[in-house]
């Protein structure tokens, strides 16, 4: 009888592979949403959905590679979510957000004590994005 080290286990699937991860943060004003998403970070409206009149809105924003759901439905998310947003143009962002001048929002970046730039800002509610020179490999 021969005994043989069993195999240390992949981390690649041979039965499906996962792909890009889309997060869904709570607003509750729409007009605040657009404000701070579109006005002052800059990002698109790709599309937007609402079930009927008066119901509450779901929509998809980007910029670049970055894709954000926002939506006004109670069971979709709880608000005060944090998301990290990965950017090698750390300090050009931070002048263009900072030439806004959007009342609410003066960002700043902090050199971290694990060595990347970080960016945070909240948005009208409590959401947290960070966004970071620290690069995933």
């Amino acid at each position: 009888m021969s005994l043989s080290t069993p195999s240390p286990p992949s981390h690649r699937s041979p039965f499906h592979e996962f792909g890009k991860t889309t997060p869904i943060l709570r607003i509750f004003d729409e007009a605040k949403a657009r404000e701070f998403y579109v006005g002052f970070l800059g990002f698109k409206v790709d599309w937007e959905h609402r079930f009927g009149e008066g119901m509450p809105l779901y929509l998809q924003v980007s910029k670049d590679g970055c894709v954000i759901h926002l939506s006004e439905h109670h069971g979709d998310c709880s608000p005060g979510a944090a998301m990290r947003i990965e950017t090698d143009e750390l300090d050009a962002l931070q002048a263009e957000l900072s030439a806004r001048q959007y009342a609410y929002s003066k960002p700043h970046i902090e050199d971290t004590p694990w060595g990347s730039r970080d960016m945070s800002i909240k948005d009208p509610f409590g959401n947290r994005l960070t966004f970071t020179s620290a690069i995933s490999t």
